[in-house]
């Protein structure tokens, strides 16, 4: 029956499963030595490249010094024990972990324990090809020291170079200590003491704090484009606010000397929108190259506020918390991306209303040197029909003269054959009816023309 109902199976049901136990938590034992590297793949000089080729070919040629296997290419998660030191690798979209831990001697002090980091284990040529792509790099110690919280901070002072400490009990079983500060050794430091956390706690605690730790300073990359966008908005506003006085003079201008306008309100109207047009070009590739940076900032800050709250702090006295400090040191910055993507996006739809305007003033210039044409071309079509109706007059008066002409011919034969007396007489009384009937006929034949 299992084989039946394995066919039955959608093609993404078993890998979907599995995803959700993807990324299971170190299991830790105080006392332990972490050492947690947060990899950068994204390379500047070539924004297309893979994040996960980079960051597994950096992986394989780890696992290639000690000599065992590589997980396959598109693996997101990988765990091994080398005997001397544990190590997981977590690949994310932007960057790759290696969390590395050791066990400890019981004896050791915190300070001791700091200069024996497993990442001391680690081949230094294969740290070098790390250069330039190191997001975090911290060291955690995790203790079981007994006595009170207050004896036991006092001895961190050496640890953390006199730095302020942020601490509090977490997990109500543990102690957090750490100063959020990049050490002299390059290092941000971490103390975790087990004063009572269950088996599974310890290493959720560890991986939550190196999570905070992480996405805190993924966040942060948010906060120089944010600084570098600020003088370019505010280039692009006074040169919105230019134009639109430039618009409010055109008008001033146009209501002066209305009606003596023309083809310069067009060229004014169309510079100013060949302005405009530049300005939402501008804009949008400062868009383009922000807008991903903002977002990507604003999820990992979700992220930290999401650890940070399962942590279940509880304050210790004369320490601010994690939570405090990450509301007066990170919000800040992440208020700043946010205030600079409503700005973005504030002034492309001040832009987007500027051009909406300044193209339906173009129209309204179009439809009025239109209105003019038409306006010329109907005092041309005046002007040509009593051009015509003078032609018309002229011809009905040439078209008589011949036609009159015709008759003194046939009026001399009739006078010769002794049918009239007076040809003259005879000729000047056929001149009116000669030059009706013609007149006649020449109205008839427009008529037929135009009902044509």
């Amino acid at each position: 029956m299992s084989i039946i109902y394995s066919n039955l199976n959608h093609v993404l049901r078993v890998p979907l499963a599995a995803e959700i136990h993807s990324r299971p938590f170190l299991q830790l034992d105080a006392p332990e030595v972490i050492s947690h590297l947060a990899v950068y793949g994204r390379n500047e000089a070539d924004p297309d490249a893979s994040n996960a080729v980079a960051q597994h070919a950096t992986l394989a040629a780890l696992c290639a010094h000690f000599g065992v296997a590589a997980p396959a290419a598109e693996a997101k998660y990988y765990y091994h024990d080398f005997g001397r030191f544990r190590m997981k690798w977590e690949c994310h979209t932007e960057f790759a972990t290696y969390t590395f831990a050791e066990r400890q001697e019981d004896d050791l002090s915190v300070e001791q324990a700091f200069a024996r980091m497993p990442l001391f284990q680690i081949p230094q040529q294969w740290l070098l090809s790390l250069a330039g792509r190191i997001m975090v790099a911290a060291h955690v110690v995790f203790d079981r020291t007994s006595g009170s919280p207050e004896s036991f901070v006092q001895g961190l002072q050496r640890v953390f170079e006199g730095n302020t400490l942020v601490g509090s009990q977490v997990l109500q079983g543990g102690e957090l200590w750490t100063d959020f500060a990049i050490q002299s050794d390059g290092f941000s430091r971490f103390v975790i003491r087990d004063v009572g956390l269950r088996a599974p706690q310890a290493g959720r605690l560890v991986q939550r704090v190196l999570e905070i730790e992480t996405y805190r300073m993924m966040a942060l990359l948010g906060l120089p484009h944010a600084q570098h966008a600020a003088p370019a908005l505010s280039g692009i506003e006074s040169e919105l606010a230019t134009l639109a006085t430039a618009m409010v003079d055109t008008d001033a201008a146009g209501i002066a000397v209305f009606g003596q306008q023309g083809a310069q309100d067009g060229e004014q109207e169309q510079a100013l929108l060949d302005q405009i047009t530049r300005l939402a070009a501008r804009l949008e590739k400062l868009s383009l190259d922000n807008s991903y940076r903002f977002s990507a900032s604003e999820a990992y800050f979700r992220l930290v506020n999401a650890r940070i709250e399962e942590l279940r702090e509880v304050r210790i006295e004369g320490a601010p918390t994690v939570e405090e400090f990450m509301d007066r040191r990170l919000a800040p910055a992440m208020n700043t991306c946010q205030a600079m993507a409503g700005r973005q996006e504030a002034l492309a739809q001040r832009i987007a209303n500027t051009n909406a305007l300044l193209r339906t003033r173009v129209g309204i210039v179009q439809e009025r040197q239109n209105r003019q044409i038409l306006q010329s071309m109907n005092a041309r079509a005046a002007q040509q029909l009593r051009l015509q109706q003078a032609v018309e007059g002229l011809s009905v008066v040439a078209i008589s003269y011949y036609t009159i002409g015709l008759f003194s011919y046939a009026g001399k034969a009739a006078k010769a054959a002794g049918l009239i007396g007076n040809l003259d007489v005879a000729t000047g009384l056929l001149v009116p009816f000669v030059a009706g009937a013609v007149w006649l006929g020449l109205r008839q034949m427009h008529k037929r023309m135009h009902a044509g």
